[in-house]
């Protein structure tokens, strides 16, 4: 089985580095792909994206050594199951906010005797190689998203649970359930504090922290602080972004107001 790259970083004691996919075609995918990121998630909870959109994504993907990751919907066991016969190395399952759910989403990545994933991998197959069965419950990444106030107050029965790979932090929710503003990049201090109980919680359970920004200063300063898994831009921010910059540049023009503000979205 060809091996998880994003994994291997963990048991080397590196960080792994990524960006999110949102637009729905495959382009996007490779062009991202071709970056130097460690990891791509083809988010299908908040991006534009459907499993018929995802496929082709992930197989873009393909053309490089970047891992493909996929944000699932909800922590719905047979559409974990289905990105993973298509390819995904990895999960990410918003709103966990329980043991219960967690061993939820750790059994549809896990075959037997481990977890409850059906065999009849498809296009994996052809990515990871014919052993994949064999391997794929040590390789497969399984990530619940803390996102919840219930999921805060039981962040230590979520981060205990056996086969959970990792914990990655969606920000804005996050700020939500502590009933703050949703800021991506967030110096709130209770915001701050509920983060780094996240990452020690981590850490003393032996799992991954990861993190979700807005900006290369935000992710440095998670990457500083020894969050693992940390999210560095995304299709959408980074395409808005790079233009935005290039228009403020020209002079002896009016640019056209956006007809929508550009922010980073629900994550």
């Amino acid at each position: 089985m060809r091996m998880n790259r994003v994994k291997k970083l963990w048991r080397e004691g590196k960080p792994a580095v990524g960006g999110w996919l949102s637009i729905p075609h495959c382009l996007p995918a490779e062009v991202m792909a071709h970056t130097g990121l460690d990891w791509l998630c083809v988010d299908m909870q908040h991006g534009c994206i459907d499993y018929s959109d995802a496929v082709p994504m992930l197989t873009a993907i393909s053309t490089t050594d970047v891992t493909p990751l996929v944000r699932v919907p909800w922590n719905e066991p047979s559409m974990i199951m289905k990105v993973l016969d298509a390819g995904a190395y990895g999960v990410i399952v918003p709103m966990v906010s329980n043991r219960a759910e967690a061993e939820r989403a750790v059994a549809a990545c896990r075959y037997p005797p481990k977890g409850m994933r059906s065999n009849g991998p498809n296009r994996v197959l052809l990515y990871a190689g014919a052993d994949y069965q064999k391997h794929a419950n040590d390789e497969v990444i399984c990530a619940a998203m803390v996102e919840t106030a219930e999921g805060i107050e039981k962040l230590e029965e979520i981060a205990s649970t056996p086969g959970l790979d990792a914990i990655y932090i969606g920000p804005t929710d996050l700020a939500l359930a502590l009933g703050l503003p949703p800021v991506m990049d967030n110096d709130e201090p209770k915001h701050i504090a509920t983060v780094n109980k996240i990452l020690e919680t981590c850490k003393r359970h032996g799992i991954i922290a990861g993190m979700h920004t807005a900006s290369a200063k935000y992710s440095q300063r998670y990457l500083d602080q020894g969050f693992q898994m940390v999210m560095l831009t995304t299709d959408r921010g980074a395409m808005a972004s790079h233009v935005k910059a290039d228009v403020a540049k020209l002079t002896g023009w009016t640019p056209m107001k956006p007809v929508a503000p550009q922010g980073s979205g629900g994550y």
